[in-house]
């Protein structure tokens, strides 16, 4: 509410300068006019520029400047031939050209631009685009491996010095379940290195202030301004809530899952019983569960059903069936 109250008094602030300015010199009509174009230009510029990063502004300023500074070079061996109105004419119309076409150079190149990334530059760190960073639950799962050596992800991974201790700390852990998934990371970490279509570098940035490994996680995906790949729900959308791109591996499987729909038949083999009165329950190859009505008593056996629905949740996909009546 309060940004649409500043707009309406910067338009007004331009009427009432363009009031000002036409009473002076007898044109009021074309002032008041002339002030509301400048000032609705104004407000649009302020709306677009929320959408602007800071580093599309940056470089698009650095663009501009570039353009501009260009443009007098180029000219300035001129300046004795070209005089007049011509000298002028040719100053503005290649110092607009320059600089047109250098700020949106600079506002298309800048966009990945952030203030870390222009301290890394000063430090003599080299800026690279495409950083993916591993998540501790992502490498003990393991398809990641799978799907970087079918080729479905490139580029250069980074791997944190604090996941790697955080993988070291599983490991050894005294619980036979909690070191065989940390043992099981570590071999999945070896694998990943040896794969010769990506790059694995290992960072020392740390951040002692923050204790949380995924908080960690975030704060380095910003000041390297990569991507998290992980299958941490929770971790998704915090770092989503902050700005970092996250590549979930499991919203990924739920994609790829092959396609049922309603009145399909497909041949289950009945597991369990359901929650409901009379339900059992199948599941498909890729572990989607069937819900089978009225079936209770089909339990261990291969029967063939028909899809009456499918349900998309948040936990993963489910399907509802009914046992196929025989002709």
């Amino acid at each position: 509410m309060s940004s649409i109250f500043a707009r309406f008094v910067i338009i007004a602030v331009f009427l009432l300068t363009g009031y000002l300015y036409g009473l002076k010199y007898g044109i009021i009509a074309q002032g008041l006019v002339a002030g509301v174009f400048l000032g609705l230009i104004t407000v649009i510029v302020e709306i677009r520029l929320r959408t602007v990063s800071f580093g599309s502004v940056l470089g698009g300023l650095f663009g501009l400047a570039m353009g501009l500074l260009f443009a007098n070079l180029l000219l300035f061996p001129l300046r004795g031939i070209i005089g007049g109105e011509n000298w002028m004419l040719s100053k503005f119309t290649l110092s607009a050209i320059l600089g047109y076409g250098g700020l949106f150079v600079g506002l298309y190149r800048g966009k990945n631009l952030t203030i870390p990334a222009i301290m890394r530059l000063f430090k003599g760190q080299e800026l690279e685009e495409g950083l993916k960073l591993l998540d501790t639950s992502v490498i003990i799962d393991g398809r990641i491996a799978d799907v970087i050596e079918a080729g479905f992800l490139e580029g250069t991974f980074i791997i944190a010095q604090f996941i790697l201790q955080e993988l070291q700390y599983i490991a050894d852990s005294p619980d036979p379940m909690r070191r065989s998934k940390g043992r099981r990371g570590l071999d999945v970490l070896h694998r990943v290195q040896k794969m010769s279509n990506i790059k694995v570098r290992i960072v020392e940035e740390d951040f002692p202030k923050i204790k949380e490994v995924d908080a960690k996680l975030i704060s380095l995906a910003r000041l390297l301004n990569g991507k998290i790949i992980t299958n941490d729900f929770n971790l998704n959308k915090v770092a989503q809530l902050q700005g970092v791109s996250v590549l979930n591996i499991n919203e990924l499987a739920n994609v790829l899952k092959p396609v049922v729909l309603p009145g399909e038949t497909l041949g289950l083999f009945i597991v369990k019983e359901g929650k409901e009165y009379n339900q059992g329950v199948a599941y498909l190859d890729d572990g989607t569960m069937v819900v089978i009505e009225n079936a209770r008593k089909l339990i261990g056996k291969n029967v063939d059903v028909v899809v009456t629905s499918v349900l998309q949740t948040t936990a993963g996909r489910m399907i509802f069936a009914k046992v196929k009546e025989e002709d």
